[in-house]
């Protein structure tokens, strides 16, 4: 079964003038149909089979998220083709890295800054790209190197097309991880990894009239988890809005209203902070209104987390709290929030159960890129704050040597393209996928992650120090923005520390700072003081090797761009530690 087809046939069938894609042009949000996009789909499918394309070959996008990006995917896979994303983000080397390992021969591309690469590398000589697609006019481009405009490049297919027919086990996608080490690998995922994968999570979830939900798409759609969720959203007959700059996404939510929407948990974590920083700058009076509306929150949430009823006293209070405190804070992310899918990296707690009291449920998963996203969930009911639920329908997981999490099922690749080697490495003799994280499972069979393997560091004390921990405890802070910590082969945990400037700003007034630039104001003594005390009481109840002993603030935010982080905003380690070794120095 071709995952184009088991998409588009069902649902133009079964509803054609029902919307099916959103997306943002000039000042307002437009729609298509069902039918319209599928008219599209095929159009561009036709176009790309008269350009050369064939079943197997390999097309790229290398554009932020829009209608077109997905209309392109959908419209390669249905000719047989192979999709490869590349982020948005990644600089001309690492995109060329990426066709060239990939054999690409055709890429949709979104901004001048990523034509202007893939025509350098079209015009190499052992460059295998014959095709550059533009999807938007505004793009100065040169039509005489095989580079068209989207809407010209299809402006006179034909809307019908048959798609290719395709088995389960044929390849739908080359993922490359961006990963926090290493050279990027293709991740082969298959037709049936995506159908079988959507499938499990219908049968998991059990959702009801998911033909009426709405999903922002806001993460990168080169990201296994956006692609996915989105892809599943359109495999259940939802309408999915594409968020070209996901800066902008404070806006979007206003305006898109959405039901659903999957995020990373930085973007929880600045809800998080901010909700409570709000209460804390309150009076007194309304401090102890918003205490009270927690405290009515967590007990209904716990009641419908237990699936029991809400008594009508309780269910009375938690209206009056809703009208008080949560409703404010859910019409700023549009007002119909319900589902909210969370992965990339582990959510405390904490985070988790303030939504829940709030009426909306972050829905805790883990999985990688090589297991097409989701292995495990949090179910709607009788889920576990502080683990990642329970395993999918198909999914089968094993706690394996130094506590290593090992799965086998229905999401897991089929290998990394072109290294068998490679791809050996991560399978057991007996088949199974080895994650690289560490794990355990409570008594109801809840996986909980302790943490990413490799990360794992032993201070010269030989105490072993788990840093994904210990940075959510410290990020969960609104004064805090990302963390780096140091441990390995030290007598003591020292950090690199980016503040949440904006929240600083405003404290430096209340203390009468000027400001001037952060690289002055991360070096005064009164600032560091203040991290000084807020991190001594944040780690309060960690045990004492455990705890950041000195820290260094950073004057800006690790960026994408230089290769500090990823673009679902995890830190590369590796990278940030080598960059500002001489910093690291100091600390010891």
């Amino acid at each position: 079964m071709n995952l184009a087809e088991a998409i588009i046939n069902k649902n133009v069938e079964k509803h054609p003038v029902k919307s099916a894609i959103g997306f943002k042009k000039k000042d307002g949000w437009k729609e298509l149909s069902w039918k319209k996009f599928n008219e599209i789909i095929f159009k561009t499918a036709n176009s790309l089979k008269n350009a050369g394309i064939e079943e197997n070959d390999k097309v790229a996008i290398y554009a932020e998220n829009s209608a077109e990006w997905m209309i392109f995917d959908l419209a390669v896979l249905s000719i047989g083709a192979i999709t490869v994303p590349i982020y948005s983000t990644n600089n001309a080397e690492q995109a060329e890295y990426i066709i060239n390992d990939s054999q690409s021969k055709a890429i949709l591309v979104g901004d001048q800054q990523q034509y202007d690469a893939c025509l350098a590398i079209l015009q190499k000589e052992e460059s295998v790209l014959q095709t550059i697609i533009i999807s938007k006019k505004a793009v100065w481009i040169k039509k005489e190197f095989g580079s068209f405009y989207l809407e010209d490049f299809i402006a006179k297919a034909s809307p019908e097309f048959e798609i290719i027919k395709k088995k389960y086990e044929d390849i739908a996608t080359l993922i490359y991880t961006s990963g926090t080490t290493g050279t990027p690998k293709g991740v082969m995922l298959t037709h049936g990894n995506f159908v079988k994968a959507f499938d499990a999570h219908f049968e998991f979830f059990k959702f009801k009239n998911f033909e009426e939900e709405l999903s922002l798409a806001f993460l990168p759609l080169t990201h296994v988890f956006e692609r996915s969720w989105s892809l599943l959203c359109l495999y259940g007959g939802a309408r999915v809005y594409f968020l070209e700059d996901p800066k902008d996404i404070a806006k979007a939510l206003e305006e898109v209203k959405p039901t659903m929407m999957c995020a990373v948990p930085r973007f929880f974590q600045k809800v998080y902070a901010g909700v409570l920083e709000k209460a804390e700058e309150s009076s007194p009076f309304k401090k102890k209104i918003f205490n009270w509306a927690l405290e009515v929150g967590k007990q209904t949430a716990e009641l419908r987390r237990k699936d029991q009823p809400v008594p009508f006293g309780l269910n009375l209070k938690h209206s009056v709290a809703n009208a008080l405190v949560f409703n404010k804070v859910k019409q700023k992310m549009g007002g119909r929030l319900w589902f909210l899918p969370c992965g990339g990296a582990s959510v405390s707690p904490d985070v988790t159960r303030l939504f829940e009291a709030m009426g909306l449920h972050i829905t805790v998963g883990y999985g990688l890129t090589e297991t097409t996203a989701t292995l495990t969930a949090f179910p709607l009911a009788h889920f576990e704050h502080g683990t990642c639920g329970l395993p999918l329908p198909g999914v089968e997981i094993r706690i394996g040597e130094n506590d290593e999490i090992q799965a086998k099922g229905n999401g897991v690749m089929k290998g990394y393209y072109n290294k068998p080697e490679e791809t050996q490495k991560v399978f057991t003799e007996d088949g199974w996928f080895k994650t690289g994280d560490a794990g355990k499972f409570d008594e109801k069979g809840n996986l909980i992650i302790t943490d990413r393997i490799k990360d794992l560091m032993k201070t010269s004390n030989g105490k072993y120090i788990a840093p994904q921990q210990i940075e959510n405890i410290l990020t969960n802070n609104n004064f805090i923005s990302q963390i780096v910590l140091i441990a390995e082969g030290r007598q003591f945990v020292s950090a690199l520390i980016v503040p949440n400037f904006e929240f600083l700003k405003d404290y430096l007034k209340k203390i009468n700072i000027p400001f001037t630039n952060w690289e002055e104001i991360v070096q005064k003594k009164e600032i560091n003081d203040f991290y000084k005390d807020k991190i001594k009481e944040l780690q309060n109840h960690l045990s004492d090797f455990e705890k950041v002993k000195k820290f260094t603030l950073m004057p800006a935010e690790f960026e994408i761009g230089s290769g500090e982080i990823t673009p679902t905003l995890k830190v590369k380690r590796n990278v940030v530690l080598k960059k500002y070794a001489d910093i690291i120095e100091k600390m010891y």
